[in-house]
């Protein structure tokens, strides 16, 4: 694995980069990509999906992970509060609770669902598009479960952690 950060001063990445342009990488060169709350940061989700489809090689796996806002939705109509916890933004009502976990005080710049990120995964190229429930769950073991083995279990407690993953079609 290689690993990408945007903060150079602390980061313990191996290679500096900036998502909101494009990636380091040559074309069809990597197997896979993984991404866990980074993309809810960017603006412009296409040509970023776009990019990671550029760089995989064919039959190669984006797995990524973020704020799971189809969760945030049901509980907002359900009025639960408790769901809403741990949030950057102290607030008491439902309506801020929501606010609060969507846009994390500004930092996130949308929020991601699975029927949006399928739309922007599919219009990049992506196939094969799948919710992973569990969010520990890949449909590449083979790929993903040495680097899951080293996640912290509650950065995936569903339902606030929305995991999709596409692959590049082979042909």
């Amino acid at each position: 694995w290689i690993n990408l950060d945007a903060n150079i001063l602390d980061g313990k990445c191996d290679v500096w980069a900036d998502l909101r342009n494009q990636l380091p990488f040559h074309d069809a060169t990597i197997d896979a990509i993984y991404s866990h709350h980074v993309i809810e940061h960017l603006p412009n989700l296409e040509f970023h999906f776009a990019d990671v489809y550029r760089c995989l090689k064919p039959g190669g796996i984006y797995r990524v992970g973020g704020p799971n806002g189809d969760a945030a939705i049901m509980k907002f109509i359900e009025n639960d509060k408790k769901w809403f916890k741990n949030l950057l933004d102290k607030r008491d009502s439902i309506g801020g609770k929501f606010e609060s976990f969507i846009f994390c005080g500004r930092q996130h710049l949308t929020i991601l669902t699975f029927s949006y990120l399928e739309e922007v995964m599919s219009k990049a190229g992506f196939k094969n598009i799948r919710r992973c429930l569990p969010a520990m769950e890949t449909s590449a073991p083979e790929v993903f479960q040495e680097c899951l083995k080293k996640e912290r279990v509650s950065d995936f407690e569903f339902p606030h952690t929305l995991i999709v993953e596409g692959e590049r079609p082979k042909g």
